[in-house]
C-alpha cells in the first residue's frame, strides 16, 4: 500500500465525470427504492400487535431476522457481485424486496411475517451490497462522499414517503399499504438496475490525498489482519445504539408518553413520532455523505472520534431528557446524524486499506457486525421490562458508542498506520518475486 502520487483529472482516468455521476445517482435511486423494508417497519409494529394481539417481542423477531439475513448473506451475495456484477444482482434483489412486502400483505401469522423479513433481507442486501459497492469502485478519490451519499440513499430513502404510508395505514389498512409500497418500491428498483454497470480496469485513477491500497487483499488475507476484527468490533458497538432507535424508536416514543403529542410548526400540526421519524431520516440521509467528506480530507479515524462520541453523549441525553416531546425530537435528530456514518466510514476505510479487487466479500464480512447488532433489538425490550425504563438500554448502547470512539484513537490509528507499512512492504516484496518468476503473480 502506497499513498497515491496519480493527480485526479477530471476526477478519473479514460471516463468522464458525468459516467460516474450517472453510476452514483442510479445507485441511490436504488437505494431509496429498498429504504422501507428496514426504516418503515416501525409504523407497522403497533397495528399488526393491535390486529393479531402479538406480544410486541415477537413481531420484533421479524425485524431482527431481516437485518440477519440482509447481512449475513453478504459475503455470499459479495461473490456473487464479483461474478455476475451489478445489473443482475439489483435486479434480483428487487424482486425480492417487492415480494416480501407482498407476503406481508397477505400474512396473518407470525410465521408469515418471518418469511416476508427473511426475504426481505435477502432482496435489500443484495441491492445494497452491490451499489456500495460500485459506489468503492467508481470513486477511489472521493471514496467516503460516494458511499456517503450512496449510503445516505438508504439512510434518508424513507423520509419522501414516512408520510403517505403513515397515511395509508391510518385510511386503508397496513395490509394494503404492505401491497401497494412493496409493489412500487419493487419495480422501481427492478427499472434503475439495468443502468448500472462497473468500471473497466484502469477507467479511474486513486485518490491524491489519502493513503490507499495499491495492493488488492484477498478475504483469506484481509481476515488474517488485526485490522479487520478491529474494525470489525468496532463496527458492532456502533451499529447496536442505531439499530435500536430504528427499530424501538415508536416503541420508545409510546413508553416515554409523546408518541401522540401534537407538534405546533406553526405552519402544520404533527404528531410526535411521524414528524420525528421524518427528521430522523433525513438526519440519517445527510450524516453518510457529510461525515463520508470529512473522512476524505482529515482521515477515516479522526472522523469516527467526532461521531462516535456525538452519538454516545446524544444517546444518553435522549435516556434522561425523552419525556419531553421536544428533547426527544432533537436528540433522536441527533441520534442519527451521528450513527447514518457508520456505513460510511467503515466500507470506505475497508475500501483503502484491502483494495476493491475483492471488496465485496471483504465489506460483505465486515457488514456482518450489522447483523450481531440486530441480535440485541429483542433484547433491549427484554432489558426494558425487566428495569422498567429504556434509560438503562440507552445508557448501554451509549457505552458502546464511547468506547469505539476510544478505540478509533488507541488502537485504529496505530493499527492502520503499522497495516499501511506492511503492506507497501509486502507489495514490493510480491513484485520483485513476480519479476524474478518472468511475470507470474506472486499471490492471487
Amino acid at each position: 500500500m502506497t499513498t497515491a502520487t496519480q493527480q485526479i483529472s477530471g476526477g478519473a482516468s479514460g471516463t468522464s465525470n458525468a459516467t460516474r455521476w450517472l453510476q452514483l445517482v442510479v445507485g441511490v435511486v436504488c437505494m431509496i427504492a429498498t429504504a422501507n423494508i428496514q426504516y418503515a417497519w416501525t409504523l407497522f409494529v403497533p397495528e399488526i400487535q393491535g390486529t393479531f394481539g402479538w406480544a410486541r417481542a415477537e413481531i420484533q423477531i421479524a425485524f431482527t431476522i431481516f437485518v440477519l439475513v440482509q447481512t449475513w448473506l453478504a459475503p455470499i451475495e459479495g461473490y456473487f457481485i464479483d461474478k455476475l456484477g451489478p445489473r443482475l444482482m439489483v435486479a434480483f434483489g428487487a424482486i425480492f424486496i417487492g415480494l416480501a412486502w407482498v407476503i406481508n400483505s397477505q400474512a396473518t401469522t407470525l410465521m408469515g411475517f418471518y418469511v416476508g423479513a427473511a426475504l426481505g433481507g435477502v432482496g435489500v442486501g443484495s441491492i445494497y451490497a452491490t451499489c456500495i459497492n460500485n459506489a468503492l469502485k467508481w470513486f477511489p478519490d472521493r471514496r467516503g462522499l460516494a458511499v456517503g451519499l450512496t449510503a445516505g440513499g438508504y439512510g434518508a430513502g424513507s423520509a419522501a414517503t414516512i408520510l403517505p404510508i403513515a397515511a395509508m395505514i391510518k385510511t386503508s389498512g397496513f395490509q394494503e399499504t404492505f401491497l401497494f409500497f412493496g409493489i412500487l418500491q419493487g419495480s422501481l428498483a427492478f427499472l434503475a438496475a439495468w443502468f448500472l454497470r462497473s468500471p473497466a480496469k484502469g477507467e479511474v485513477s486513486a485518490s491524491a490525498k489519502l493513503v490507499q491500497a495499491a495492493r488488492d487483499y484477498t478475504l483469506k488475507e484481509a481476515l488474517n489482519t488485526k485490522l479487520f476484527w478491529l474494525m470489525f468490533f468496532m463496527f458492532i458497538c456502533v451499529v447496536t445504539g442505531g439499530m435500536m432507535a430504528v427499530a424501538q424508536l415508536g416503541v420508545i416514543a409510546q413508553d416515554l408518553g409523546v408518541k401522540e403529542f401534537e407538534v405546533d410548526m406553526y405552519f402544520f400540526v404533527m404528531a410526535a413520532l411521524p414528524l420525528a421519524l421524518m427528521l430522523d431520516r433525513i438526519m440519517n440521509g445527510i450524516s453518510r455523505p457529510l461525515f463520508g467528506w470529512i473522512s476524505d480530507n482529515i482521515g477515516r479515524e479522526k472522523t469516527m472520534v467526532i461521531a462516535f462520541t456525538l452519538e454516545g453523549f446524544g444517546i444518553i441525553a435522549l435516556g434522561y431528557f425523552g419525556h419531553n416531546p421536544w428533547a426527544f425530537l432533537i436528540l433522536s435528530g441527533v441520534v442519527f446524524l451521528a450513527w447514518g456514518e457508520v456505513y460510511s466510514l467503515f466500507s470506505a476505510l475497508a475500501g483503502d486499506a484491502f483494495g476493491t479487487k475483492h471488496i465485496g466479500k471483504i465489506y460483505g464480512v465486515l457488514y456482518t457486525a450489522k447483523g450481531i447488532g440486530a441480535l440485541f433489538v429483542p433484547v433491549g425490550n427484554l432489558m426494558m421490562e425487566a428495569t422498567g425504563t429504556w434509560s438503562t438500554v440507552l445508557y448501554t448502547v451509549a457505552c458502546m458508542d464511547l468506547t469505539a470512539a476510544i478505540l478509533a484513537v488507541v488502537a485504529l490509528r496505530p493499527t492502520l498506520k503499522k497495516h499501511v507499512a506492511f503492506s507497501a512492504d509486502l507489495l514490493k516484496k510480491e513484485k520483485a518475486a513476480e519479476a524474478a518468476n518472468g511475470g507470474a503473480p506472486a499471490h492471487a
